[in-house]
C-alpha cells in the first residue's frame, strides 16, 4: 500500500517493538514506549498502524491494540493528518480497510475492531451536507448485507451500527432497501447475524427518533426483535441484545408499543428466573422496563394494571436480599454498597418507577406489599419495607400526602424496633419524608419527630444507627420553620452536647469518628436554621470545636476537620459578627495555616471542598475586615476554580468508564464523553466563592479582577457542571462593579472580552435554570454599564437572540399541545407538562429581565430593535395563552410605557385593548400587571394616553372595590390599581370630565 510518509521494514519493525512495549505491565517501561509513540508523525502512526493490522502473522493482542489506537486517530486526530495524503492514497487506505473486512477468515475481534475504524472514517468523510465522501463504503455495506457470507453481514451492520447516519443524505431514499435488510438480517439462519441485526436496528432507530413516519416504516422488525432478544436470553451469555432492547427503551420507546405486552412479559420472566440467569441478566431486563416508564410513561400506564402486581413485589423482594453482618451497625467506616447489589437495585428502581408513572399508579400496589413486611419477624422484610417508604415520596407525592399521618405515626413505632437495621431504616424514612414533604411534614410532625430521633443518638451500643438519627435530624432542620425548632432548642442543644462530649473520649480512648463527625454536621444544621436564638449555647460549644479544629490534622481526620470548619464557619454565620468576632482571629489564623497547605491536599481530600466553604461564609461574616486575608487565600482558590478535569472520547462499546463510579459519561450530540467527577464538586465551589468575594468585597477585590475574568468568561461554556456555569455568569456584573475603580476604559475592556462569549453562551446554553442565570448576568451587565454596554451591532445581535428564544417558547408550547393530543395522554402527563410550563415561565420571566434592563438603559433609542420582537409579546397577551404568558407580556408592555413614554404609543394596538380586558382578569396576577399599565400610563404616558386613562377608572374602581378586593392573593393588585388611579388623577386627567367630584 502506497501513503505518505512512506514506512520501511526497520520503521515497522520499531514501531512493532513499541507496540509491544506500550502493553508491558512495568510501569517506567510503558510510559516511556507512550512517549515514543506519541512523539511519531500521526500521518506516519497511522500508516504504521494499518500495516500491523495487515500483517496476519502477529499475535491478536499487537493486532488488537494497534486497532484500538488506529480508531481512536480517526476519533481524536483526523483532521491533523488525513489532508496530507493524497488523493491515491485516502484512496489506498479506504480499500486497505475494505479488504480487511473481507479476509473472513482472519480472526474475528479484529475484524470487529476493523468495521469499527472503518464507521470512524465514514463518519469523518461526511461533508457539511450530509454528502458522504467515500461512496464506495455505502455500496460495500449493501453487497455484505446481502452476501451469503455471515461474516460479510455481521460485518455490515456492525458498520452501521457504529455509525447509523452512514447514507447521510441518501438515506430517506434508500428507506425502503434499509428495511428489507434489517428484516432479512432478524430472520437470518446465522445467530450472530440476527443478534449484530437486534444491535444495528436499535442504533438505526436511535438515529432517526424523531421521525415517526421511518420508526412505523419499521414497525414490522418488532416481533423479530423480540423474539431476538427472547432467544439470546435462552441461548447466550452475551447481554448485548438485551441492551439494545434498553436502547431502544431510552431513545424510541413508542417504537414498542405494539410489543409492549410481549416486552413486560419477557422482562419480568427474566427477573424471576433466578436460579437461571446471573444478577447483572435480570437488572438489565428491570431496566428494560424502568427505562421504558421513563421515557413513555402515559403508554406504561396505560397498561401497568396488568404488570405492577408481578413487577412491584420483585423489586421489594429484591430490598430484602440484605446480608446479616452482625458488625454492621457497629462499624465505623461504611462502606458503600455496591450499586449492582440485589437491594440498591431494587430500591432505585422503585425510586424510579414511582417517579415516571406516579402515585396513582404506583402507591397502593407498594403500600399493600410493604404492610406485611413490616409485620414480618424477619429483620430484613421490615427494613425493605421502611426504605420503600424513602424511595416512593418525591414520586408519589400527591397521593402520599393525604396519608401522611398513618405513614409517620407508623414510621416512628420502627425508632424502637428490636433490630439496629430497623431503626436506621425508621429514620432513613423520616429523614426522607422531612425532606419530600418539607414544611408540612415539619409543623405537622415535629412534636413526635423530634423526640424520637433524639431518642436514637442514645443508641450508643449502635454507632451507626446513632449517627443515622443524627443525619435524620439535618434533614428535619434544613427545611424547618425556625421557630418551630427554636422551642425544642434547649433539649436539642442538651442531647447534642451529652453526645458530643461522649464521643470526642471515644474518639481519644478508641479513635471511632463515625458518631462524633455526624454530630458536629447536625449542631451546624440546628446553628443554620435558628440562626441568632443559637447565640446563648455558643460558649458550650466554640471551645471544643476549635480544640477539635485544631487537633484533628492527621489524615484519618480528614472528614472530622473539614465537618468541624464548616460547622464553625455556619456557627459564626448564624450568631453573627459581634459573637463571633471574639473567636475570629484565632480560627482565621488556624484557617490560614490550614491554607497553606492547601498546594498539598488531593483534588479528592473532603477538606477542600469545607475550606472554601468556611472561606465563603468567613468573608460574608466580616465583609470588608475579610480582605486582608485575599493574598493568602486566592491563590488555592484559583486553583481549585481553574482545574480541569480528565475527559475521554469514548468509543461505541467502551463502558470501563460507565462502571466507574468516579467517571460520568455526557452525550454531546453523537458523540460521548466520560469526565471524571474528581474535584469537579470543588471547582464549582471555588467558583461560587469567587462571586462571593466580588460581590462583598466590591472594590476591595480589584487586584483579582483581572485573573478572575479571564478565568470565569471561558467557563461559561464548561458544559461537565451547572453549577460552574451558573457562577461563571453570575460573577461577571460583580466584577464589573469591582473593576469601576480602574476608569471607565478598563470597564469597557473587560466587557468587550465577555461580552460576546456572554452572547454565544445564551445562545446554545441547554439547561434552563443556567439560562435564566445568564439572562439575569446579562441584565445586570447592561444596567452597570449604561449607554456604552452594547454597540449598534451588539444590540442587533442580542435582539436575535431574544428572538430566537422567544420562537423557541412557542416551539415547546406548541409540542405540548401535540402531547396533550397523543393517546397516552393522561391526567399525570399533564402534572409533567405542567412542570415544563413552569421552566418557561421562568425563562420568559427572565428574558423580560433582560428587555427590562435594555429599555431602563436605552429608553425609546432602544424601540426600533424592540419592533422585532412586538409580535411575540403581542402573541403572548391573547387570552387564549397560559397566565404567566399573559402575565410577562403586560409586564413588558408595562416597562415599554414606563421607560419610553409618549414613544410607547406606536404599540398601543397591540397591547391597550388587551391591556384594558385584563383589569377584570380572573387571575390577581393578570389584574396585577394590567393595572400597573395604567398607572405608568398615568404617570410616564403623556397626552396620548388621556382617553385611555380615563376610560380605565371605572374598571380600576370596580377592582378597588370588589368584595373580596383585600383578601391576601388579590392585595397587591388591589393597590396597583389604588396607584394607578391616584396617577390618573394626579398626572394625566385631561380627558375627564368631572374630576371633581
Amino acid at each position: 500500500m502506497t501513503a505518505t510518509p512512506n514506512t520501511n521494514s526497520d520503521e515497522e519493525q520499531m514501531f512493532l517493538a513499541t507496540l509491544q512495549e506500550c502493553l508491558q505491565a512495568d510501569n517506567d517501561k510503558r510510559t516511556a514506549a507512550e512517549q515514543i509513540y506519541q512523539d511519531i508523525a500521526d500521518e506516519k502512526k497511522a500508516i504504521l498502524l494499518l500495516s500491523t493490522l495487515r500483517n496476519t502473522t502477529l499475535s491478536g493482542p499487537i493486532r488488537s491494540f494497534a486497532a484500538v489506537m488506529l480508531r481512536r486517530l480517526f476519533q481524536t486526530q483526523f483532521e491533523n493528518f488525513w489532508p496530507k495524503y493524497s488523493p491515491d492514497q485516502q484512496m489506498a487506505v479506504k480499500k486497505e480497510l475494505i479488504a480487511r473486512i473481507t479476509q473472513v477468515d482472519d480472526d474475528e475481534t479484529i475484524r470487529k475492531k476493523v468495521c469499527y475504524i472503518t464507521a470512524e472514517l465514514a463518519k469523518n468523510l461526511m461533508d457539511e451536507n450530509d454528502q458522504s465522501q467515500w461512496p464506495e463504503v455505502m455500496e460495500f455495506l449493501f453487497q455484505s448485507a446481502n452476501s451469503s457470507h455471515s461474516a460479510l453481514k455481521e460485518s455490515a451492520l456492525i458498520i452501521f451500527e457504529a455509525f447509523p447516519g452512514i447514507f447521510g443524505n441518501q438515506a430517506e431514499q434508500l428507506t425502503q432497501i434499509i428495511h428489507q435488510i434489517f428484516l432479512n438480517c432478524l430472520n437470518d439462519q446465522d445467530t450472530k447475524v440476527r443478534y449484530t441485526a437486534a444491535q444495528a436496528l436499535a442504533a438505526y432507530l436511535k438515529h432517526n427518533c424523531e421521525n415517526t413516519q421511518l420508526l412505523h416504516i419499521h414497525r414490522d422488525c418488532l416481533p423479530f426483535l423480540i423474539s431476538t432478544v427472547t432467544h439470546s436470553l435462552a441461548n447466550s451469555d452475551d447481554d448485548a441484545v438485551l441492551k439494545a432492547l434498553i436502547d431502544i427503551a431510552e431513545n424510541a420507546a413508542k417504537y414498542l408499543r405494539p410489543g409492549i405486552d410481549e416486552v413486560f412479559n419477557l422482562c419480568l420472566e427474566t427477573m424471576q428466573q433466578k436460579d437461571e440467569f446471573e444478577e447483572s441478566r435480570r437488572h438489565l431486563a428491570l431496566e428494560v422496563l424502568v427505562t421504558l416508564s421513563e421515557t413513555a410513561s402515559g403508554m406504561v400506564r396505560k397498561v401497568s394494571k396488568k404488570y405492577m402486581n408481578r413487577l412491584v413485589p420483585q423489586l421489594l423482594e429484591m430490598m430484602v436480599d440484605l446480608e446479616d453482618d452482625s458488625e454492621w451497625s457497629i462499624k465505623d467506616t461504611i462502606e458503600d454498597e455496591e450499586d449492582d447489589s440485589n437491594a440498591v437495585v431494587g430500591e432505585s428502581s422503585l425510586d424510579r418507577l414511582s417517579c415516571a408513572l406516579g402515585g396513582k399508579t404506583m402507591l397502593n400496589y407498594i403500600l399493600t406489599t410493604i404492610q406485611t413486611m413490616l409485620q414480618n419477624p424477619d429483620w430484613r422484610y421490615r427494613h425493605a419495607g421502611l426504605m420503600a417508604i424513602s424511595a416512593t415520596g418525591e414520586g408519589c407525592h400527591k397521593e402520599m400526602s393525604v396519608l401522611l399521618d398513618d405513614l409517620v405515626n407508623g414510621t416512628l413505632v420502627f425508632l424502637k424496633d428490636s433490630h439496629p437495621r430497623v431503626r436506621y431504616a425508621a429514620c432513613n424514612a423520616l429523614g426522607q419524608m422531612s425532606t419530600d414533604f418539607q414544611g408540612t411534614f415539619q409543623k405537622k410532625f415535629h412534636s413526635k419527630v423530634i423526640p424520637g430521633l433524639l431518642s436514637i443518638l442514645d443508641d450508643h451500643e449502635n454507632p451507626r444507627t446513632q449517627a443515622h438519627g443524627g443525619a435524620a435530624l439535618v434533614n428535619f432542620a434544613e427545611d424547618c420553620p425556625s421557630r418551630i425548632l427554636v422551642d425544642y432548642l434547649p433539649q436539642i442543644i442538651e442531647k447534642l452536647e451529652q453526645v458530643l462530649n461522649r464521643k470526642y473520649q471515644e474518639l481519644v480512648q478508641h479513635n471511632r469518628k463515625l458518631v462524633l463527625e455526624q454530630i458536629v454536621t447536625t449542631l451546624a444544621a440546628i446553628a443554620d436554621t435558628v440562626g441568632q436564638d443559637f447565640s446563648p449555647y455558643y460558649d458550650r460549644f466554640m471551645p471544643q470545636l476549635k480544640y477539635l479544629f485544631k487537633n484533628a490534622i492527621t489524615p484519618d481526620y480528614r472528614m472530622l476537620r473539614g465537618k468541624t470548619m464548616e460547622c464553625i464557619s455556619l456557627i459564626g454565620l448564624a450568631v453573627g459578627k459581634e459573637k463571633f468576632i471574639h473567636d475570629c482571629y484565632e480560627i482565621m489564623q488556624e484557617l490560614v495555616k490550614s491554607q497553606v497547605d492547601f498546594e498539598n491536599l488531593g483534588n479528592d481530600d473532603p477538606q477542600v471542598s469545607y475550606l472554601i466553604g468556611a472561606w465563603t461564609r468567613i468573608c460574608k461574616i466580616l465583609g470588608k475586615d475579610f480582605e486582608q486575608y485575599l493574598p493568602i487565600v486566592m491563590g488555592s482558590v484559583l486553583k481549585a476554580a481553574a482545574f480541569k478535569p480528565e475527559v475521554t472520547v469514548l468509543a461505541d462499546g467502551d463502558n470501563e468508564v460507565e462502571e466507574d463510579d468516579n467517571w460520568e459519561v455526557l452525550n454531546v450530540g453523537d458523540q460521548a464523553f466520560g469526565i471524571k467527577t474528581t474535584g469537579l464538586e470543588e471547582k464549582a465551589s471555588a467558583c461560587s466563592m469567587l462571586v462571593c468575594y466580588a460581590k462583598e468585597l466590591k472594590e476591595g477585590f480589584v487586584n483579582y479582577v483581572e485573573e478572575t475574568t479571564k478565568l470565569m468568561v471561558p467557563l461559561l461554556r464548561f458544559y461537565f457542571h451547572e453549577g460552574v456555569r451558573a457562577a461563571a455568569a453570575e460573577s461577571l456584573p460583580h466584577l464589573l462593579d469591582c473593576a469601576k475603580l480602574r476608569g471607565d476604559d478598563y470597564v469597557r475592556q473587560m466587557w468587550q472580552y465577555m461580552n460576546k462569549e456572554l452572547f454565544k453562551a445564551i445562545e446554545i446554553e441547554p439547561d434552563h435554570e443556567v439560562l435564566g442565570e445568564l439572562f439575569s448576568s446579562l441584565g445586570k451587565c447592561i444596567e452597570t454599564l449604561g449607554v456604552s454596554s452594547l454597540t449598534v451591532d451588539e444590540l442587533k445581535e442580542l435582539t436575535t437572540i431574544l428572538d430566537s428564544h422567544l420562537k423557541k417558547h412557542f416551539e415547546r408550547s406548541n409540542e405540548r399541545v401535540e402531547k396533550r393530543r397523543d393517546e397516552d395522554y393522561d391526567e399525570e402527563t399533564e402534572e409533567e407538562m405542567v412542570e415544563e410550563d413552569d421552566f418557561d415561565s421562568y425563562i420568559l420571566n427572565r428574558l423580560s429581565d433582560i428587555i427590562h434592563s435594555l429599555l431602563v438603559t436605552y429608553t425609546d433609542s432602544y424601540l426600533v430593535y424592540f419592533d422585532t420582537l412586538v409580535p411575540h409579546f403581542y402573541a403572548l397577551i391573547q387570552p387564549t395563552r397560559s397566565i404567566s404568558d399573559r402575565q410577562w407580556a403586560l409586564c413588558v408592555f408595562d416597562d415599554v410605557i414606563q421607560f419610553t413614554g409618549a414613544h410607547s404609543h406606536r404599540y398601543t394596538q397591540f397591547f391597550l385593548s388587551p391591556m384594558a380586558e385584563s383589569l377584570a382578569d380572573t387571575a390577581a396576577e393578570i389584574r396585577q400587571a394590567a393595572a400597573y399599565g395604567f398607572g405608568v400610563m398615568g404617570m410616564n404616558g403623556g397626552p396620548v394616553y388621556a382617553r385611555a386613562c380615563a376610560e380605565a377608572l371605572p374598571r380600576l374602581f370596580t377592582m378597588i372595590g370588589a368584595p373580596n378586593s383585600r383578601a391576601p392573593e388579590n392585595n397587591t393588585a388591589t393597590e396597583n390599581a389604588v396607584s394607578a388611579v391616584t396617577k390618573i388623577l394626579k398626572y394625566n386627567n385631561s380627558c375627564l370630565d368631572n374630576i371633581d367630584k
